[in-house]
């Protein structure tokens, strides 16, 4: 059978055409490609942009660049004071190194999972519930660095560790109410003393102000009548001066007898007056 060379000759032509389409791959800006040419990884990951491969020689993995956020799943927790939690993380990663990425581990987003579970559980385990609640950003910043430390042999860093969540048992939310209303009512007490020893503080200055001015008692006297007499009342208030009534009882009190509530030089006095 004779053969056709011009159709052999476009047959050929198509299937390099081909061949060549097919080795041609396109790579976003934010994507490498680790290629492997008969078995053997390149020196440098490719891209971004158009990049050429041949077929059949070269295989090639794709890697993102872009940060990728993993949920830890909610970890049962004994703190340091014998409390038990569910704790959750956010944990912010990204690749820095495509090659190793790929090669060292099988899914490094798994194994910086795994690594994350239980680096929490450890580290929280070594807290008190105040402390974990009180210091989340260092205790963040521990975690953090511990993860990373694993994670760098294999081309992934650690951004950030975020303790999400933290649920405390209903006994424990009640205690922590109780102690809280304590605090406040204790706080509450010495406001009111404090307030109570300032008044007493002003009274006290009031007191000596009015002794060493006998006027300023008539006047409070007077403001006294000026408020009871705003209310709608039938009561009528006579202020009456106490020098007043020591008056009268000098008056009516017969010559040598003792006032009531005068001390013995007041009636000695009253006896040589007399």
């Amino acid at each position: 059978m004779p053969i056709n060379l011009p159709v052999l000759l476009f047959a050929l032509v198509v299937i390099g055409v081909l061949v060549l389409l097919n080795g041609i791959n396109i790579l976003k800006e934010y994507e490498r490609a680790v290629v492997f040419r008969l078995g053997r990884t390149t020196q440098t990951p490719k891209g971004p942009g158009v990049i050429f491969v041949v077929p059949i020689m070269d295989k090639i993995v794709r890697v993102s660049l872009r940060q990728d956020v993993m949920e830890v799943p909610a970890q049962d927790i004994i703190t340091r004071d014998n409390v038990t939690l569910k704790v959750n993380a956010v944990i912010t990663l990204r690749v820095i190194d495509p090659i190793k990425a790929v090669i060292e581990v099988t899914n490094y987003i798994y194994q910086t999972s795994q690594f994350a579970q239980t680096t929490l559980r450890s580290v929280l385990g070594e807290v008190e519930l105040d402390q974990l609640l009180a210091h989340r950003d260092a205790l963040n910043a521990r975690i953090q660095t511990i993860i990373d430390s694993h994670t760098a042999p294999y081309g992934v860093k650690v951004i950030s560790v975020e303790v999400k969540q933290v649920d405390l048992p209903e006994s424990m939310l009640r205690a922590m109410a109780k102690q809280a209303e304590a605090t406040r009512e204790a706080r509450a007490k010495v406001i009111h003393a404090q307030g109570e020893f300032d008044s007493a503080a002003k009274l006290v200055e009031a007191a000596g102000l009015m002794a060493e001015q006998p006027m300023t008692l008539q006047l409070r006297y007077l403001q006294t009548l000026a408020e009871i007499g705003v209310e709608k009342n039938t009561t009528i208030v006579f202020p009456l001066p106490m020098e007043l009534m020591n008056l009268l009882n000098r008056t009516l009190t017969p010559a040598g007898a003792t006032l009531p509530g005068a001390t013995d030089k007041e009636a000695v006095k009253g006896t040589e007056s007399a």
